[in-house]
């Protein structure tokens, strides 16, 4: 009864939160230097077409005026309208949506796949060689700024080499793939240095437990000790690291789309910022902040489910 309580009450612990980023991120972009009617029209519209842009878009009322108009259409399921594209903004980020969900599940994925052997090879060989080894490329790893490593991957892999395209998305699946290849590489190289170190140190620890132990002393293989003991107890931290990564995760995709012209929201919001373009900044940032606490509560209900001593 009390996880039916969780699941329902969880949620509305979360409407603060989203309250507050809607707070600092109508403030923030109205810190942005410049004016978005002047910008949309050029620096020789007239003072009267100007007027008319802002009053059109609602930019001439008080700032406390735009906001409650902002939560109001919110509330109607509307983000309002593109001062740059001229559409409805919701309408504007759904055809962005697709490329950043790909981007985001991919470079999960494959951080995964690249963590766990690392963190398994790291912690069954602990102290020795392989250990170390896996210590400092995660330690070098950490320091690595996406942009630099994307740049050298497409250096790499698209110049020097040519086995993969440097910008775009594709129109059939398989171009898809192959367009996500170096922008999802890129961000699960350097989110995976943080999940090994994790992982490691929780595969340690599980290994040292009373459970291993005593499960080596009923004369069980190793090897099946580490996948139906050490695994298992060391998946829960890396799920809730994961989780609290997940800004981060998304902080990355606006900075890899835009190296790999990648026709995402990222992509798109930093073409708002500059263009001061404040509906679209408001409603991606909404979006990101939405999918970032719905992660984290998908996280909690997961950690529920894989460690029932977990109290929520």
């Amino acid at each position: 009864m009390h996880r039916y309580k969780f699941v329902l009450t969880r949620p509305l612990q979360f409407l603060p939160v989203l309250f507050g980023i809607s707070v600092i991120t109508f403030i923030l972009v109205r810190l942005i230097p410049g004016d978005p009617a002047r910008n949309i029209l050029g620096t020789r519209a007239t003072p009267t077409a100007i007027a008319n842009i802002r009053a059109q878009y609602g930019l001439d009322q008080p700032l406390w005026l735009q906001y409650f108009y902002f939560l109001r259409n919110l509330a109607d399921g509307e983000m309002g309208k593109s001062i740059l594209y001229k559409i409805d903004v919701l309408k504007l980020i759904l055809t962005r949506l697709e490329p950043t969900v790909a981007l985001v599940l991919s470079s999960v994925i494959l951080s995964i796949l690249i963590a766990l052997p690392m963190s398994a090879l790291a912690a069954r060989n602990s102290g020795r060689a392989p250990d170390h080894v896996v210590r400092i490329l995660s330690t070098f790893g950490i320091g690595f700024p996406p942009f630099w490593l994307g740049l050298m991957l497409i250096i790499l892999f698209s110049v020097d080499l040519g086995l993969l395209p440097v910008s775009g998305y594709g129109s059939t699946i398989v171009e898809k793939l192959g367009h996500l290849v170096l922008p999802s590489l890129t961000i699960a190289l350097s989110l995976s240095t943080v999940l090994t170190r994790s992982l490691r140190a929780a595969m340690i620890e599980s290994l040292k437990s009373d459970v291993a132990t005593a499960a080596r002393a009923r004369g069980m293989p190793e090897g099946i000790v580490f996948r139906r003991h050490v695994l298992p107890n060391s998946i829960v931290p890396t799920i809730n690291l994961l989780a609290v990564n997940i800004g981060w995760l998304i902080g990355g995709t606006v900075v890899v789309e835009s190296v790999f012209a990648l026709p995402g929201m990222g992509q798109l919001l930093v073409r708002a910022i500059f263009s001061r373009d404040y509906m679209v900044v408001q409603g991606v940032a909404m979006v990101f902040a939405c999918a970032t606490v719905l992660v984290n509560f998908i996280a909690d209900i997961v950690t529920v489910a894989a460690d029932p001593r977990v109290r929520l």
